[in-house]
């Protein structure tokens, strides 16, 4: 507000100045006056505002945080995830002029299949005017490496497919600002900062021919563009740690590699943590310096191995050489995912689905279950309520009289005589057989329980002109087992049958 007052005012002095210099003429002709000095410096401050159409390129897989770090950086909580193209934008504040813009950030999703919208986000003219964000997750550092050559392929595709003119295209990747980034680097302690906010272009770039020649491995894959990684959840160090058993050697081979890889974009890197807002200040200083030339004057941080930043410029060979002093059980050319390994699979239970058995079809089971086995149980308890039977018995004699009921039972029901010669416990058991299959061919009640002939009770259904066999399967039970081992006798035969009768 300040600034728009005093240029006001300066104006409306070279107002006044203009009507003097019309009266006096003849008085002040030699050379600038004050007012057109003022008047020059006007237009010369108009000139460098913020400029707009400055654009973000954000790649990455899907879940390693693009969107949610970008909206961190513009300020705000942004939960939802957007599909194909996101847009965000970043607000660009110049503090010593007042002066304020909109820088815009596109952020590809994470499948190959979007790759084509990158043609509403940046094109030919666009081009110079943008910076390349490639952003890979620290919690799966073994997908690190192939995420960066996915993504810079796919951008190093679209920018080939750009409409630009050759020479456009030759001086963009040979004279770019990323040349001169490597040939002018001076550590900001070393510099002399300027006054302002913004920079103007540093002293001696009218000069080209003392800029030194680019380090080995140097912007081999040069994109024409800045180029920046960022390696979010650096948080997620200590699980690695204590999950998958990481050491510091491991954590070194990764940012040497990526170290390397930045080297042949000459991208910078730089290590995040949203969850614990680590580093996340001096990405947006470090991208509105790329973009925009403000000052910026942080070295280069790699003692802490979750929270590195290596400015595009400063590194080189021999510095991350340092790194692999540390190696024991691993060697600086080995493969990348020979060493950071893929971690097994680990079944979980939701892979297969286990649905539990409606409650009415378990219960329906269970009662079929009880069903089929309560037949050997009825049969011992049976046996508990009658006498103690012997082991062995001899077989009754065929002449033996057979009470009248018996034979008026039908055949379901009728207990086969024991054959006479059949012995001991052997005759017992086809007894015992007979009588357990006339139970399973034909429910009937025992005397005196509910059910009986004779009852009344509903339950009980017989055939017409069938008479009830349990009781004289019962007596047959009582004399097998009060017999004597011996052959049966003459006189015990009247015996029996008053023990029969009895029953």
């Amino acid at each position: 507000a300040l600034c728009g007052c005093r240029d006001k005012m300066e104006k409306k002095l070279l107002g006044a100045a203009g009507t003097d210099n019309m009266d006096h003429s003849g008085e002040d002709d030699e050379g600038p006056t004050l007012w057109s000095a003022i008047l020059s410096e006007v237009s010369t401050r108009s000139s460098s505002k913020l400029p707009s159409g400055k654009n973000i390129l954000v790649f990455g897989e899907d879940g390693s945080g693009k969107t949610t770090l970008m909206a961190k950086l513009q300020g705000v909580e942004y939960n939802k995830k957007g599909r194909g193209l996101e847009y965000l934008y970043l607000n660009v504040h110049d503090e010593d002029r007042d002066d304020l813009t909109r820088c815009n950030v596109w952020i590809l999703d994470g499948d190959l299949y979007h790759k084509g919208l990158l043609k509403f986000a940046v094109s030919g003219d666009s081009l110079e005017d943008s910076l390349a964000v490639f952003v890979v997750d620290m919690s799966r550092p073994w997908a690190i490496m192939e995420s960066l050559e996915k993504w810079t392929s796919v951008l190093r595709e679209h920018v080939d497919k750009l409409k630009m003119p050759p020479e456009k295209m030759k001086e963009l990747e040979q004279t770019s600002k990323l040349v001169k980034a490597f040939q002018e680097y001076v550590e900001p302690e070393e510099a002399v900062p300027p006054s302002p906010q913004r920079r103007g272009p540093p002293a001696g770039t009218e000069d080209e021919g003392v800029l030194l020649p680019l380090g080995e491995n140097v912007l081999t894959h040069n994109l024409g563009i800045p180029v920046l990684v960022v390696c979010t959840k650096c948080d997620a160090v200590t699980v690695l740690e204590k999950e998958l058993d990481y050491k510091e050697e491991h954590f070194d081979f990764i940012q040497s590699h990526v170290r390397r890889f930045c080297l042949q974009y000459g991208a910078a890197l730089i290590y995040t943590s949203v969850k614990e807002e680590k580093n996340l200040d001096l990405l947006y200083k470090y991208i509105v310096h790329k973009l925009f030339d403000f000052q910026f004057t942080t070295a280069a941080l790699v003692v802490e191995k979750d929270a590195v930043f290596i400015p595009s410029g400063w590194d080189n060979e021999k510095k991350i050489a340092i790194l692999h002093e540390n190696f024991t059980t691993v060697r600086p050319d080995d493969l990348f995912k020979d060493f950071i390994t893929t971690p097994p699979v680990r079944k979980l239970v939701h892979d297969k689905e286990i649905n539990a058995e409606d409650e009415q079809v378990f219960l329906m089971k269970q009662q079929v279950s009880v069903k089929s086995f309560p037949v050997c149980v009825r049969a011992c308890v049976r046996g508990q309520e009658s006498p103690a039977r012997t082991t062995s018995g001899s077989p009754r004699p065929t002449g033996r009289p057979v009470p009248t009921n018996v034979a008026s039972v039908s055949p379901m029901t009728t207990v086969k005589k024991p054959d006479p010669n059949m012995k001991g416990a052997a005759a017992n058991e086809g007894v015992l057989a007979n009588f357990f299959n006339s139970l399973l061919s034909k429910k009937t009640g025992a005397p005196g329980s509910p059910g009986s002939a004779g009852t009344g009770v509903p339950g009980s259904t017989k055939k017409t002109g069938q008479k009830p066999a349990l009781t004289d399967v019962q007596a047959e039970l009582d004399r097998m087992t009060h017999k004597s081992d011996s052959i049966v006798t003459a006189n015990d035969t009247p015996e029996s049958e008053h023990d029969a009768g009895a029953h």
